[in-house]
């Protein structure tokens, strides 16, 4: 049977569409990006929700504007928009929604329901706007690395601090005093 790096390494979208490394972009754009410390993207498991991103370099800006738009995440200048789902669809039924394909990158949930070292399991929880681009649809499993965390919705922040050791909660502590402005 497959490990879920193995998964993870021959899982492809459609469209040149891959995953977003928030790691990444937190380092390219400090802290106008921000994503969970290290200790927090290595404590999720099983039954949590986080969010992830996809986009694709093969389309660039919407054709509304051709000028630099503000990411919803971080509020700074993008070349292209960002679609944002607030909440997870099991959380907070939407209303079917029909929005023509732009090509945009897309922020949504998933549902942790595996683990592997940093590879973790998970099933789509949102109706995604640009299915038709990137062929992920909702229900969907994918496979992703702790890197590509984006976000811990705030409803498994619970179960994740009474999961992690002393160790852990000293280093998240330890994080959270550099925070303070």
């Amino acid at each position: 049977m497959a490990t879920l790096q193995q998964k993870f390494d021959s899982q492809q979208f459609a469209n040149g569409y891959a995953l977003v490394n928030g790691v990444e972009m937190h380092r390219k754009n400090g802290d106008s990006f921000r994503i969970p410390p290290a200790v927090i993207r290595r404590n999720v498991n099983g039954g949590q929700l986080v969010e992830l991103r996809i986009d694709s370099p093969r389309f660039s800006v919407h054709d509304d504007s051709l000028e630099k738009c503000a990411c919803p995440s971080c509020e700074g200048e993008m070349t292209k928009p960002i679609l944002r789902h607030e909440n997870p669809e099991s959380l907070v039924p939407l209303p079917e929604q029909n929005v023509p394909s732009r090509g945009w990158g897309e922020d949504f949930w998933v549902r942790v329901t595996e683990r592997e070292g940093s590879h973790l399991k998970g099933i789509v929880d949102n109706s995604l706007v640009e299915s038709r681009l990137h062929e992920v649809n909702r229900d969907d499993e994918i496979i992703f690395h702790e890197d590509h965390v984006l976000a811990l919705h705030p409803t498994a922040r619970p179960q994740l601090l009474l999961s992690m050791d002393a160790d852990d909660l000293k280093e998240l502590a330890e994080w959270l005093g550099t925070q303070r402005g």
